[in-house]
């Protein structure tokens, strides 16, 4: 068995702990004396430094949400002197200001090494040479996965997103063994692939390092599938360190978190109570090391659950299972919640279809509708009226039986829908007072 670092990896529950307990003592200490809003919410609470003791006083400790460091833009919450950042990230915002991350050179170090130890868990070594195509620039994917990488002295590709002939074609002459993007744009490469008439025995690639969007175990099969490869599901969030936060091993049975870097919890999005293992509830994280802006139980808005089970591979770290959804992302359809990774399971598990779809919700007449455009696959365009009939009947029951709400499924033409280069937009809603 392969590790990156066994004795962090493999460590048993009880070293960890006291670890991480020594780690957050001096994150909150540190926290209170250089970021004024944490030292306001421990005020406002009449929590001192003092009480953190160590893991067990964690839920004692205020919650941070992305408003907090949009408030606190640009650098309000940076707990380093700016001569000490060497790097600044952000996240992307339709609307309002961006969400600003600063790296001291430690926090660049740290990430990088988390990025390797995703990439040995899948699989990559320092003879693999490694295709990113997540964008390079204030998104963190591309250049998270390229310094780890090379951290790990593995050939770096560095061909960022779009261009998608140009991606063929280095895949092609460089023979890279591992691709890096979004899953969505991993199903557009397979397409082109085969647009372009080639076919899998044209590459080398052995597996693929997908995130940034939410994406069903549906859309695995697919992507392993069309590709020949072993698809892995890696997760980051840029306020947090970007991907390098978790990924799947061999086993392809939940995420490894690097826990001792980033502390996990599971929490009731109403109440916000701590859940224990195996409840689906929203992802909250605290970096135990970052320098920069370190971050104190974050909500990221992610359902998810964690797992203590034993891993075959033989590492102890918690398991992070397969991101559920996004409460943000939630369709509240008719009074019943909908996500759109459970529309795509059920449109992904069907014969006919591509995993092509887009989904409007609008309001008419004060009703609620669902109206899911999903493509053809080529073979069912061609055939009799009566067997795309016999689809439509079939999505149109299946999908009410697995969401709880009705929805007008309309089979477009293949090659109809719009393609993305990055994260995919599936969704519009129309209702009033909705982007």
């Amino acid at each position: 068995m392969n590790y990156y670092d066994k004795q962090i990896e493999c460590m048993p529950r009880s070293e960890m702990e006291v670890l991480q307990g020594e780690r957050l003592v001096n994150l909150v200490k540190k926290v209170y004396d250089t970021v004024p809003l944490y030292r306001d919410k421990m005020n406002a609470i009449k929590l001192k430094p003092s009480d953190i003791k160590g893991l067990q006083d964690m839920h004692k400790l205020p919650f941070t949400e992305k408003q907090d460091l949009r408030n606190s833009y640009p650098y309000g919450m940076f707990a380093a002197p700016k001569k000490d950042i060497v790097r600044l990230h952000a996240s992307s915002a339709t609307t309002g200001k961006l969400t600003v991350v600063g790296y001291t050179k430690k926090d660049i170090d740290i990430w990088a090494e988390a990025v390797a130890r995703c990439l040995v868990m899948t699989g990559a070594n320092p003879e693999s040479t490694i295709h990113i195509a997540y964008g390079y620039g204030l998104f963190t994917g591309g250049l998270g996965m390229h310094y780890g990488a090379e951290k790990l002295g593995a050939t770096a590709v560095p061909v960022s997103s779009g261009n998608t002939q140009k991606q063929l074609q280095l895949l092609q002459d460089f023979q890279s063994e591992f691709l890096c993007c979004t899953p969505s744009y991993a199903v557009y490469l397979a397409e082109s692939i085969v647009k372009a008439g080639m076919t899998m025995a044209d590459f080398n690639l052995k597996a693929g390092i997908f995130g940034a969007e939410p994406w069903s175990e549906a859309m695995r099969n697919t992507i392993e599938s069309k590709l020949k490869i072993k698809a892995y599901d890696i997760y980051g969030l840029s306020e947090i360190c970007g991907p390098g936060v978790a990924c799947e091993c061999a086993e392809q049975s939940g995420m490894h978190i690097n826990e001792d870097h980033y502390f996990p919890e599971i929490v009731d999005s109403d109440t916000l109570e701590p859940l224990g293992y195996n409840k689906t509830g929203e992802l909250v994280f605290t970096t135990l090391t970052k320098e920069g802006i370190p971050l104190i139980r974050y909500r990221t808005f992610d359902l998810a659950s964690l797992s203590d089970e034993k891993c075959k591979c033989g590492r102890t770290l918690v398991k992070l299972n397969k991101i559920a959804g996004r409460t943000d992302d939630m369709l509240i359809i008719r009074g019943v919640n909908v996500f759109p990774s459970q529309i795509e399971s059920v449109l992904l598990n069907c014969v006919g279809v591509e995993p092509h779809y887009h989904i409007y919700v609008d309001r008419i007449d004060n009703l609620d509708t669902l109206e899911i455009h999903v493509e053809m696959s080529d073979k069912l365009f061609s055939d009799e009226a009566k067997e795309i009939d016999k689809l439509h009947k079939k999505l149109t029951n299946d999908m009410l039986s697995a969401i709880g709400v009705s929805a007008k499924i309309k089979l477009v033409s293949p090659h109809s829908l719009a393609r993305s280069e990055g994260k995919a937009k599936t969704t519009t809603d129309r209702r009033k007072g909705k982007l």
